[in-house]
């Protein structure tokens, strides 16, 4: 669960490429005492980071988060990742990029909607000392980004989203070439029953059974977060991820799932247009322009 503010459109910014390699002053010329008062200027933090010895978020309710998560698979994601390509889409304090990099990896972009994140991010490459490219974007806008990675890491993001599904037919389409790593809070049963091709409109018992996919949806606020909007159970998670063409190879804990990407017979990925307004933000069609409750009054008094 991240720190991200509703509603979604603030989200949609795509910011210029940049990098931590350059500016960093090298790991050998921080003190923990400069680390320590650098990271509480960036806080607060969601990803509880160790730098040189300084944790960035020692109270954090889920502990040493994400490392106790990362222990669940990290020994399903290859060891050496050499010659490779990564991006990690939602990257957050950017934990999961710095693994990637000490992986070998030849190059890491991590991507978030939010400066704040990307900010902590590229402090902590600084810190370790780790080359890392850094980006301002939404998930909605990985098209722009006009190239594939060997590996896509798109952990904790998928319930802050109003478009889900949309966001991993995006992906697909747009930017994993083979492996996607895929986590995502659930809630619900953790069975998985089989899927049938079709369902009879009559017999709505499958959609009884706890183990039929389920996704719920949150309208206010859960754990004190509007931003997680989304709840899906084990097998809607599967499910999700066999629609949008990946196909689960690895499943290390209930959340995780690890997956190839797989040829898709069309698209599922849409491409709304948005009117011309100020700033590009849209505006609202003038009277008789096609809205029949501006052209017409009320359809409902």
């Amino acid at each position: 669960m991240g720190e991200e503010a509703r509603p979604e459109a603030q989200c949609l910014k795509e910011g210029p490429l940049d990098s931590a390699r350059g500016s960093a002053p090298g790991p050998a010329q921080w003190e923990a005492e400069d680390v320590r008062a650098r990271a509480a200027e960036l806080g607060p933090w969601f990803h509880n980071l160790d730098l040189r010895g300084v944790r960035t978020a020692p109270d954090h309710f889920l502990f040493d988060f994400p490392a106790v998560k990362w222990a669940s698979f990290r020994d399903h994601v290859p060891a050496d990742l050499s010659g490779r390509t990564v991006l990690d889409i939602g990257c957050n304090g950017g934990f999961y990029s710095l693994e990637m990099k000490r992986r070998g990896a030849a190059r890491v972009l991590a991507v978030d909607h939010d400066p704040h994140y990307l900010a902590q991010a590229r402090f902590a490459a600084e810190v370790e000392g780790l080359e890392i490219e850094f980006r301002q974007l939404s998930v909605y806008d990985v098209g722009a980004l006009g190239e594939r990675f060997d590996v896509v890491l798109f952990l904790g993001v998928l319930y802050h989203l109003r478009h889900p599904l949309l966001a991993l037919d995006l992906i697909h389409e747009h930017a994993c070439a083979d492996l996607l790593v895929f986590q995502t809070m659930q809630r619900g049963s953790e069975d998985i029953v089989a899927v049938e091709p079709d369902y009879d409109f009559f017999a709505p018992a499958p959609f009884d059974a706890p183990g039929f996919p389920k996704l719920h949806f949150i309208e206010h606020s859960y754990a004190h977060d509007p931003t997680n909007w989304w709840a899906p159970n084990r097998a809607a998670s599967a499910a999700m991820l066999r629609s949008a063409g990946f196909e689960p190879f690895a499943n290390p804990e209930a959340e995780i799932f690890l997956c190839r990407r797989v040829a898709k017979a069309e698209s599922g990925a849409v491409y709304p247009a948005r009117s011309e307004g100020k700033e590009g933000q849209g505006s609202a069609p003038s009277p008789g322009s096609g809205d029949p409750q501006r052209a017409g009054g009320p359809l409902i008094p």
